[in-house]
């Protein structure tokens, strides 16, 4: 019978021969080394400097090119509106008619007292010319004279201020007539008929909207200013300007500016601007909220890349190159703005540069990378085939 100790190594040695056999078999499964990958299709534009034009898009409100309120210039009851709210007047034309009574009494008064005057004057003209006859002939003293000539003088002077007092009563009564002082949409009514009207801070009636021409006020940031040749817009730099309504369509015909700030809103950072446009048809309307599109210079050497080949990280705007060996490469760039559909790159890229546009998610640095072909138009028949179904 073997000992305790000749079977415990036995046993020992069959467990290392097992150990051995599992390793063995594990082995054999293993898998080898990991083959290189293969190189990546993926669409390649080479980039070329360009000239881009510098284009600005920013929000405007669109006033007015005249508002002007509409006030009354003398008191009293408001008798009748004699336009329609809101439509689009002439210039000269009636809105309002004011009791013109009041005034037409204050006017015959006025030329009763001219004509008094005028009588008055014409009695001291007389008189002074029969006493100067006198005088000459010393029938009468030198005093009796002068006294009549300078009575004559004041009747003179009291005549023309009897004058100007017709001129002013007839001034006031044609104010009783409120008219339009430019062409222009009408606002809203601001007195119902009946009110009493007064000449001070309640004199307002009504505002008119010069609509054609219009303007549209904007403003440009600090950083928009910098985006631009010498770093502010002057009036009169051949800036295009376009708007852009607030359903998304073109506003037909381009503007052109009229005023341009001299100095930044302290307050805002900004710069402000205005712009005139042709709006015969009344598209716009004046407080309307539009975008504007303008254009002012141009950038040079630079280059247009599609947005899909950039990477944007926290460290900043990555792009893939195609090195020459043929492998891609990561570069970092200098992101301007959007041009269309493409990336506008401000530095990073240089001439003849071959960027990787697509297929990102499969690139890594280091993987080789091959051009991929352009997709294969469809064939005419096919297509003939698929419009005749």
């Amino acid at each position: 019978m073997p000992s305790r100790s000749h079977l415990s190594d036995r046993l020992r040695a069959i467990a290392i021969l097992a150990c051995a056999a599992l390793l063995s078999a594990c082995g054999k499964g293993a898998p080898g080394p990991a083959p290189a990958p293969g190189p990546v299709q993926a669409r390649i534009v080479q980039v070329q400097p360009q000239r881009v034009p510098v284009r600005l898009d920013v929000v405007g409100q669109v006033e007015g090119s005249k508002e002007v309120e509409v006030r009354a210039r003398v008191s009293g009851i408001l008798l009748k509106r004699l336009y329609n709210e809101g439509e689009i007047v002439a210039a000269g034309k009636p809105l309002f008619q004011i009791d013109p009574a009041p005034y037409e009494i204050a006017l015959a008064q006025a030329r009763a007292q001219l004509a008094q005057e005028r009588a008055r004057n014409e009695q001291a003209k007389r008189e002074s010319g029969r006493l100067k006859e006198l005088a000459r002939e010393k029938a009468i003293s030198q005093k009796e004279y002068d006294d009549a000539t300078s009575t004559a003088k004041l009747s003179d002077a009291t005549l023309q201020a009897a004058e100007a007092n017709v001129k002013q009563a007839e001034l006031n009564l044609s104010y009783t007539l409120v008219t339009a002082p430019v062409a222009g949409a009408s606002g809203r009514a601001a007195r119902s008929e009946g009110s009493l009207i007064s000449t001070g801070a309640d004199s307002l009636l009504t505002s008119i909207y010069q609509v054609d021409p219009i303007w549209v006020r904007f403003s440009l940031s600090e950083s928009d200013l910098a985006k631009l040749p010498g770093g502010r817009l002057a009036r009169g730099a051949g800036t295009e300007l376009a708007l852009r309504l607030p359903d998304g369509s073109a506003y037909p015909g381009k503007g052109r500016l009229n005023f341009t700030a001299n100095q930044i809103d302290p307050r805002l950072a900004t710069q402000q601007l205005r712009a005139e446009f042709d709006n015969a048809k009344q598209v716009l309307l004046p407080g309307q909220f539009v975008r504007v599109q303008l254009v002012a210079g141009e950038r040079d050497n630079v280059f247009l890349v599609p947005q899909p080949a950039v990477l944007q990280t926290e460290k900043g705007a990555l792009v893939f190159v195609v090195d020459p060996e043929g492998k891609a490469a990561l570069r970092p760039v200098q992101l301007g703005d959007w041009v269309g559909s493409d990336w506008l790159i401000l530095g990073g890229l240089k001439a003849g540069d071959r960027v990787i546009a697509d297929n990102l998610l499969k690139i890594r640095p280091g993987t080789p990378v091959t051009e991929a072909k352009p997709p294969a138009a469809a064939p005419a028949a096919a297509s003939d085939a698929a419009a005749k179904k």
